[in-house]
């Protein structure tokens, strides 16, 4: 498995996402990872994908969304030259009894309790996903009832920017 984060300056207009989504499915390139949102600038948004391009270059996922008309930029953010965060939010039944280790656990993982009911508990979580995945497992004894989890956002480190010169839509 070759996974691969992409940081997709596109223009803010509608469809893009779709026609985005469907050149990758049509490709036979999964799809781990997807996270769209506006950047600083009103008329741009940014795609953070992650691609599994198994037995496939990563330059030919490229050069296909490249061919996209409202695609402006394209970035592979390497692991160890950008800062990756992926959201996540458990639903643990969690009694009076074990209350206080679930909300220790939550402590040592920098996570936060964000709800609590009689029989429940709701923890919210960021971070990379090996950290996510480590709390899923110490949460996993006390059932977890449902999990939610956002696509992996990612950013390159250093001065600079994925706008940086981007032509304005």
């Amino acid at each position: 498995m070759s996974r691969h984060t992409l940081s997709v300056l596109v223009e803010n207009k509608p469809g893009v996402l779709t026609r985005f989504s469907g050149l990758i499915a049509r490709r036979g390139f999964n799809i781990d990872s997807l996270a769209v949102g506006t950047t600083g600038y009103e008329e741009l948004s940014r795609i953070t994908v992650v691609v599994d391009v198994h037995d496939v270059p990563l330059e030919q996922v490229t050069k296909q969304l490249n061919k996209l008309v409202n695609v402006i930029k394209i970035v592979e953010l390497e692991p160890e030259a950008s800062v990756r965060r992926a959201h996540m939010i458990f639903k643990v039944r969690a009694d009076a009894a074990s209350r206080a280790q679930i909300a220790a656990a939550v402590e040592m993982f920098r996570a936060h309790i964000v709800d609590v009911s009689p029989d429940t508990v709701c923890v919210e979580a960021t971070g990379e996903q090996g950290k996510l995945d480590a709390l899923r497992q110490v949460l996993e004894p006390f059932g977890i009832k449902e999990i939610v989890q956002s696509g992996t956002v990612a950013i390159g480190r250093g001065s600079k920017s994925i706008t940086d010169k981007a032509p304005r839509a």
